[in-house]
Formats: C-alpha cells, sequence, structure tokens
C-alpha cells in the first residue's frame, strides 16, 4: 500500500511535467500568426491595462517564467522572452493574467501570497516534528506534524484556481487585443497543459497526506 502511494507521487507529477515540456517544445517551434515576441505580448498587454510601467525582464532557465508581486515585475525565460512562438506568447499573456490579478487584489492571489512564508517554514518543519513524534512515541506530536504538511496542500488548492484564472484572463486579453488570430487552439493547448501541473501537485499532495494519516491511524492503533 505504501509502495502505491509513494509510486503515485513519483509518477503523477512527472507524467504532468513530461506533458507541459512536450507541449511546450512543440509549440515553441510554431511561430504566432501575430508576429508578437513574448515580449512584444506582455507588454501589449501590460499597457492596455495601465500596467505600463511594470518591468518585464529575461529570466534564466526554461519555464521559470512568473510574476513577482512584491517588485511588479513580469519574469519571461529567454525563449519567452525572445521568442515569437505560440508558447513564448501563450506564456507571457499567462503571467500577465496575474500582474491583472494583483491590479485587481484578487483575493485568492493575495492569500497565496500570505501563504508562501508559512508554507515554507511549515513544509521545513513538518517532517522534523513527525520524526520527534515517532521517536518519542507522542502521536500527538505527529499529528502536528501532519498538519503542517498539510499547509502543502492548502497552498496547492489555493494556487490551482490562481493558475487557472490567470490564463482565462490571458485568452480573454490576446482575444480584446486581436492578436489570436488562427493560434487560438494552440494557445489554448498550451495554457491548459501547464494547468496540468497544477492539477498533479494537488493530487500528489492529498496523496502525500493521505499516506501520513493512513501511518498516524496504525500507530494509534
Amino acid at each position: 500500500m505504501y509502495l502505491l502511494f509513494y509510486l503515485l507521487m513519483l509518477i503523477i507529477p512527472t507524467i504532468a511535467q513530461s506533458y507541459v515540456m512536450s507541449t511546450y517544445n512543440k509549440y515553441i517551434k510554431v511561430k504566432a500568426g501575430c508576429n508578437l515576441t513574448g515580449y512584444d505580448m506582455a507588454k501589449k498587454i501590460l499597457e492596455k491595462n495601465g500596467l505600463g510601467s511594470l518591468y518585464i525582464v529575461e529570466a534564466q532557465g526554461t519555464l521559470t517564467d512568473h510574476y513577482d508581486p512584491t517588485r511588479k515585475t513580469v519574469k519571461l525565460s529567454h525563449d519567452v522572452f525572445h521568442g515569437d512562438s505560440i508558447s513564448s506568447i501563450a506564456i507571457a499573456a499567462h503571467e500577465c493574467g496575474h500582474a491583472i490579478q494583483d491590479k485587481e487584489a484578487y483575493s485568492l492571489l493575495r492569500v497565496r501570497s500570505r501563504l508562501v512564508p508559512v508554507v515554507n517554514l511549515a513544509t521545513k518543519a513538518s517532517y522534523v516534528v513527525i520524526l520527534l513524534g515517532a521517536f518519542m512515541e507522542i502521536t500527538d506530536l505527529i499529528f502536528a506534524g501532519i498538519l503542517l504538511v498539510g499547509t502543502g496542500l492548502v497552498f496547492q488548492l489555493v494556487t490551482l484556481p490562481v493558475e487557472i484564472d490567470a490564463s482565462r484572463r490571458a485568452l480573454v486579453q490576446m482575444e480584446e487585443c486581436g492578436v489570436l488570430s488562427g493560434d487560438t487552439d494552440g494557445v489554448r493547448v498550451m495554457l491548459k497543459a501547464a494547468a496540468l501541473t497544477y492539477v498533479a501537485a494537488v493530487i500528489t499532495s492529498a496523496i502525500e497526506v493521505l499516506r501520513l494519516l493512513l501511518v498516524f491511524g496504525r500507530r494509534r492503533d
């Protein structure tokens, strides 16, 4: 039973990430009909929404794109920043979706931002607490550790709708800017593939909490 949990926790995110990479690699080679780079797309959407003062900078790595609400900066990986592919414009638009969420004080984005330091601390402490509880044979301490692990699941449950909403906003913005042309299907596929990683993260976190609860239940019995 426990081996199955471990395998699922390994396989699910691996499959999701592989699908995202294969979709990204497919559409990074397909030129967007609007002839805009990821940078151009981000600039166009931000200016349209009164966010022209935000920075758009190049980030290192692949698929490292994100919006930094503390620095009011859209960070795009090299191929997205400079590329004029469907992947480039879709990802750039998605990150701008987060910037628009920030401007509109989207509640779940704010909750997620506030959860980050809490979850980071709780995650680091969780397994230490569980191990101490197991060593000292204190089931309440084990349960406290599981609750700390559960903060990661809460974070993923908050993150999923934030990401889905950012993709929805991205599509709306691209349509309103008149830049989708014949690229709608490709953009939708790219955005859905990216969302799959967050679905996988929710499932993986839930499996880990369930695994620990089963261990705790066995010890309590």
